[in-house]
């Protein structure tokens, strides 16, 4: 009887840290029903590239990535985000950093243009002062990955740190998948 208790007290413990891990938004990668990808809105600058548009990427895997430069758990997932861009970009993977501020020193074009070069960022960068792309995403979090197939859909998200791995099995995925 204790240890039938025991189980499910454990049990138990192990829900509510779910539950409460999925409503802090750290669920960790998803996969998600596909949806077609917003595009690009309201960019005030972009940075690495001339302008982009998700209809251009089609044909491509896109990473979209959600990220601020003074956000630690964005520094930290920079060196994965730029190592999958310098390992598959000539298999057809796309990375787009969505600047997004949350402070507002961070609009300034200077200190993206600063902390691109500090992070040797060499893909494209939109700037998203006025938070068109993150509202367009319904995004809420730093860092936060969308990965867009080659039909021009939403199919993977990852909203902070971790899970690195799955993510890059993911892109892997769907770079195999024909176009």
């Amino acid at each position: 009887m204790k240890t039938a208790l025991k189980s499910l007290a454990i049990a138990g413990a192990l829900v509510s840290a779910v539950a409460f891990t999925a409503a802090a938004g750290q669920s960790g990668p998803t996969a998600v029903k596909p949806t077609p990808a917003p595009n690009f809105a309201g960019i005030e600058k972009w940075l690495n590239s001339d302008p982009l548009t998700i209809q251009q990427l089609q044909g491509k895997v896109v990473l979209v990535d959600f990220w601020t430069y003074t956000c630690i758990n964005c520094i930290h997932t920079l060196p994965y985000v730029t190592s999958w861009y310098d390992k598959y970009k000539d298999q057809g993977l796309v990375v787009v950093g969505v600047h997004t501020p949350e402070y507002p020193f961070e609009r300034s074009t200077a200190n993206v243009k600063d902390a691109i070069k500090r992070f040797n960022i060499h893909y494209p960068v939109a700037q998203d002062n006025r938070y068109a792309t993150w509202e367009a995403y319904n995004n809420q979090y730093w860092p936060a990955y969308y990965l867009i197939d080659k039909s021009g859909k939403i199919v993977y998200t990852h909203f902070g740190e971790g899970d690195y791995a799955e993510t890059e099995a993911t892109i892997k995925r769907l770079l195999a998948q024909p176009g």
